[in-house]
């Protein structure tokens, strides 16, 4: 009897690793559950946009990289710029009504363009999870990478949050001395972007994932392959297996958020067999833009690309099951939107 008990205890802390249900929650919602998110934000510039995230009353807010900018990497320094982010009023108001989520990119990281080559990234991780309030016993802290998932439930259906970790195991990239652009792609098949544990994770999330919505929160682009800076498209093989994956799954309602660009974009593929098409939504950036952006290549775009400051809202009806997404500017002004139904 004693073995069976210490068996179904090992089995029930495999299943709860790493993946949340909703556990001290301020989120209560029936039909509609709305994801606010945003990346790129200087704490040393003033984020215009708190008030206007505030008037959106999402249930959740997901920083999606670059949270702070504190690069190169002094612990003191990543403290210090931690500690004057979390006091902004706006911001303060935020933590008391809404959950807060997130990964990180590489000013956060503390390594610009960095990779699972950072000497640091173990004492990074600390203060990260330190920045989002995570317990000091949490089975998060103990384990390489800040990859996770919330899964958050309502009488009507299911959304699931998956946090993904571009950066603690990723291999190096493959600078492009040929062109103006930063790195071209690695060969197909060469190096990794999420690293063995994190896929085996991945596909167990999704497989096992009964959730109406299925959000993949990932630091860079996903689909936009052409620009040359950081992206999925560098590990070309990495982005087939998780096309692959989606598919073989059968996960329903995938959407991808993304940051980084300093623009915001909608990106659009659709999947031989999967039966709906897959968004890219790209929010970046909230105190900084680039504004002198003229023009790139995306073979995937949706729309027009924004490019002053500006956060993502999604609003997930559960009882439709139809995805409303929209780019909000500066007055909560609504810059683009996006409807579809899963």
């Amino acid at each position: 009897m004693l073995k069976q008990i210490c068996v179904l205890v090992l089995i029930s802390l495999m299943l709860g690793c790493g993946t949340a249900k909703q556990k001290n929650s301020k989120v209560k919602f029936d039909k509609e559950l709305v994801i606010a998110f945003g990346s790129c934000d200087n704490q040393k510039i003033e984020n215009l946009l708190w008030d206007d995230v505030l008037k959106n009353n999402p249930d959740i807010w997901i920083w999606g990289g670059d949270n702070i900018y504190s690069d190169p990497y002094n612990k003191y320094k990543m403290i210090g710029d931690y500690d004057i982010q979390s006091r902004g009023e706006d911001y303060r108001q935020l933590m008391k009504s809404t959950d807060i989520l997130g990964v990180w990119d590489d000013h956060d990281y503390g390594l610009n363009d960095g990779g699972e080559e950072f000497e640091f990234k173990d004492e990074a991780e600390q203060l990260f999870y330190d920045f989002l309030n995570e317990p000091k016993n949490s089975v998060l802290r103990k384990r390489k990478g800040t990859y996770n998932s919330k899964t958050y439930f309502s009488s009507v259906g299911s959304v699931k949050i998956i946090l993904l970790d571009t950066r603690y195991f990723r291999s190096p990239l493959t600078k492009d001395f040929g062109s103006s652009k930063r790195y071209m792609p690695n060969a197909y098949g060469d190096g990794t972007l999420l690293g063995a544990e994190q896929w085996k994770w991945l596909e167990s999330e999704l497989i096992n994932s009964k959730a109406d919505f299925n959000i993949i929160v990932s630091s860079i682009q996903i689909l936009s392959n052409k620009h040359g800076f950081e992206m999925w498209g560098n590990f070309p093989h990495e982005v087939d297996k998780l096309f692959n994956l989606i598919t073989t799954s059968r996960a329903k309602g995938v959407i991808l958020l993304s940051g980084d660009r300093h623009i915001s974009e909608f990106s659009k593929i659709n999947i031989n067999g999967l039966g709906y098409p897959v968004y890219d939504f790209t929010s970046s950036g909230l105190t900084h833009s680039y504004e002198e952006f003229n023009g790139e290549e995306n073979p995937f775009r949706e729309g027009e690309v924004i490019k002053e400051r500006s956060f993502g809202v999604l609003r997930l009806n559960l009882e439709t099951k139809k995805a409303t997404m929209q780019m909000i500017g500066d007055g909560n002004i609504l810059l683009q939107e996006v409807d579809q139904v899963y």
